[in-house]
């Protein structure tokens, strides 16, 4: 069986002696940092290991990101030890009921209507579109002291409310001189209490977004990381585990399909929502969901696979166990999810989305596979 995102903070924890399973295999030690750099594929990786050879000289794992392999599901998983059914994150943007409505929170930026819309904290709070516990608070509550090395705002977004959930020690970072800094500040200490630090670096899926994943500008990215967790190694105390990973990885589009200039498409819709790899698509009325599938299957069949809310779950497409009504009702009436290179976009809505190169959220393996890479050597 895969190993998955899900496998790290569980691992994390037992090699803290918190007990539960341990699948990563991770040997006990007193600081643990967890480091996710956005957009680090494992595939990406692989083809670059004259770039990255540091990266691709410590990877002890292959991991799946889940469905769908994008940052806010990604990071929901990776907090809470479990995939996207438990957690509910289904995606970049997804439905939520407000008032006998539908309305669209878009959970990367926890806002209304569209990565740029009202501030969605208070209408629908992080806390209660995902109750559950992280693995951090469990961390917390046994005593682990916990830090974030991450740019300052995320530390109260909406998203790190949802899936983080933990108190914890802020060490404001955005460069890698700056991650650099805050994660040694962590573990630069003498007593034998533990620690767990979270840490993250934006800027390899910014620069795939943009100019494209493999790109001479991605490129470069890539090397300033290679060298960043080349002096981290040497520099870190043998007291600390680092374990690097990524969110998902990226494709380089080369096919975008228009949505908004598909009238028949938009037949029984009442809204689009998820992202331009992965659309969930919501209906006026359940007894039109027959004539819908037809008609997007005919549009994009040789673009997309279009499938029903029950045909992706049977397919356990969010995770092994099906999720509860509240969470499974998030999840369109129907699903699109992009072949090969091609987008699904929706610029009136998406205008920034709609203009990026690099993608990513579907099934590929350049979008899915996530390295794992240790300081350490796991336990076989």
């Amino acid at each position: 069986m895969p190993y998955t995102l899900a496998d790290v903070m569980p691992s994390v924890a037992a090699s803290f002696g918190l007990g539960g399973p341990n699948p990563l295999g991770l040997e006990p030690n007193r600081d643990v940092v967890v480091l996710l750099i956005d957009g680090l594929g494992a595939e990406l990786l692989a083809r670059h290991t004259d770039v990255a050879p540091t990266l691709a000289a410590h990877v002890t794992h292959t991991l799946t990101a889940g469905f769908p392999a994008t940052t806010a599901t990604s990071l929901a998983s990776l907090a809470l030890g479990a995939p996207c059914a438990t957690h509910g994150i289904i995606g970049y943007s997804f439905a939520l009921p407000d008032t006998g409505n539908l309305r669209l929170l878009n959970s990367l930026t926890w806002r209304l209507d569209a990565a740029t819309g009202d501030d969605a904290r208070e209408r629908f709070p992080p806390e209660s579109v995902q109750p559950r516990a992280s693995r951090l608070q469990d961390l917390a509550a046994n005593g682990i002291d916990v830090h974030y090395v991450i740019p300052a705002f995320q530390r109260d977004s909406g998203l790190t409310r949802a899936v983080f959930r933990a108190a914890g020690t802020l060490h404001p970072a955005k460069t890698l001189d700056e991650v650099r800094a805050g994660i040694l500040s962590v573990t630069d200490h003498s007593g034998t209490g533990s620690r767990f630090a979270y840490a993250y670096f934006p800027d390899l899926d910014a620069t795939g977004h943009l100019f494209g994943p493999e790109s001479d500008q991605w490129l470069t990215v890539l090397g300033q990381v290679d060298a960043f967790v080349a002096g981290l190694l040497t520099d870190l105390p043998p007291t600390c585990t680092l374990l690097i990973t990524g969110d998902h990885g990226m494709i380089h589009a080369d096919n975008v399909i228009d949505l908004d200039a598909q009238s028949r498409l938009h037949r029984e819709v009442q809204l689009i929502a998820g992202e331009p790899r992965v659309r969930h698509v919501y209906l006026e009325r359940p007894a039109a969901l027959p004539d819908v599938i037809a008609a997007w299957t005919a549009e994009l069949s040789t673009h997309a696979r279009v499938v029903s809310r029950e045909e992706a779950l049977d397919e356990h497409w969010f995770g092994p166990t099906l999720p509860e009504p509240v969470i499974a009702n998030r999840i369109g009436d129907l699903l699109a999810v992009a072949k090969d290179r091609t987008v699904l976009v929706c610029p009136a809505r998406e205008p920034l989305e709609s203009n990026l190169i690099g993608h990513h959220g579907a099934w590929t393996s350049d979008e899915q596979l996530v390295p794992l890479i240790s300081s350490i050597k796991t336990a076989s």
